[in-house]
């Protein structure tokens, strides 16, 4: 929790959560046909997430950031675009990847389809009227011209040689994982202490400095020290006054969710009164949804970065597919 977040009165119906909030986001307003592949993605899946949420099904939304957790090294259109295909998916890679490591595509099985960038080299318009004889040393920079459909397929769509388990997949245990957190809270000049003057809240995050509950479980304690650490990387700037106090704590709550999902530990099911907190808002939660992705991608990397050679072991770039 945040110094001004007050979470037991502020309900997810209430009259200021429904308030439609401005936003720069790209994803503000309906898709046109000038968006690139990446929004109109993005667009597809917050719309679905919409429609599943208001039948009663929040599954999707579970299925939404288990994939954030499991895929957090993707890029965010193409991590919803995995979550609204295979929500089950857990490890993804393409038909060669697969075939490279011992394991085949099942016959019959649909792939899941993502965007991957074309890189080419782009020539100035005055290169053909040089001398073709004269040497250059220095090669085109590389650019982004473009993006191409490909397809990936989940674990559970091949069979073969099995796969590598890696410690980091503990159950309930966070091994190292607390300390490095407590190293990066350092290293972003975040000082971390332990009061009993802060119950009956876990955690509370000043601006700064994050207090702690003394008495928690490693496991209980990882999980708040990251939930107030999302409130320090996202809500002590000037994002804070586009937000509503009930978006803010449920955005940290989903960034400790993904993190500690993504680590090992068991974390429930996410809450079914999210979308009700944007009012239909496609844009906000559009918005909301990448900036929890890109947060928890940034906390992943500093607490694994001994082992993200190792998860990836098995994904070629044509698996891999980043999205700018």
């Amino acid at each position: 929790m945040s110094t001004t977040t007050n979470t037991a009165t502020t309900a997810p119906h209430s009259e200021k959560a429904a308030l439609p909030i401005r936003s720069e986001s790209p994803y503000q307003g309906r898709t046109a046909q000038k968006d690139n592949p990446t929004q109109v993605i993005i667009r597809q899946a917050v719309d679905f997430l919409i429609q599943q949420l208001e039948a009663g099904k929040s599954e999707t939304l579970t299925a939404y950031l288990a994939a954030m957790a499991r895929f957090h090294s993707y890029s965010f259109g193409n991590i919803l675009s995995i979550a609204r295909q295979r929500p089950t998916a857990s490890r993804v890679a393409g038909f060669h990847a697969w075939k490279e490591i011992g394991r085949f595509v099942k016959k019959g099985e649909k792939g899941i389809q993502i965007l991957a960038p074309m890189v080419g080299h782009r020539r100035k318009r005055d290169d053909a009227d040089r001398n073709q004889t004269q040497e250059n040393s220095a090669k085109p920079a590389p650019v982004l011209i473009g993006f191409r459909a490909v397809y990936v397929f989940d674990v559970a769509q091949t069979e073969g040689a099995d796969l590598p388990e890696f410690e980091h997949s503990i159950t309930g245990e966070v091994g190292a994982h607390r300390e490095r957190l407590i190293d990066f809270l350092a290293q972003q000049n975040i000082a971390l202490e332990y009061s009993e003057n802060i119950a009956p809240a876990l955690g509370v995050s000043y601006g700064g400095k994050i207090a702690i509950l003394p008495g928690q479980s490693p496991a209980e304690e990882t999980v708040t020290l990251v939930h107030e650490l999302g409130h320090e990387l996202l809500h002590k700037s000037e994002r804070r006054t586009k937000t509503t106090a009930t978006v803010r704590e449920t955005e940290a709550e989903a960034v400790a969710f993904i993190v500690g999902q993504a680590i090992g530990l068991e974390m429930g099911r996410a809450s079914s009164d999210y979308i009700q907190m944007y009012a239909g808002n496609a844009a906000l939660l559009a918005e909301s949804l990448e900036v929890i992705q890109r947060t928890s991608a940034v906390i992943l990397d500093a607490i694994t970065a001994e082992q993200a050679n190792a998860q990836n072991a098995p994904e070629s770039q044509d698996a891999i597919a980043e999205v700018a």
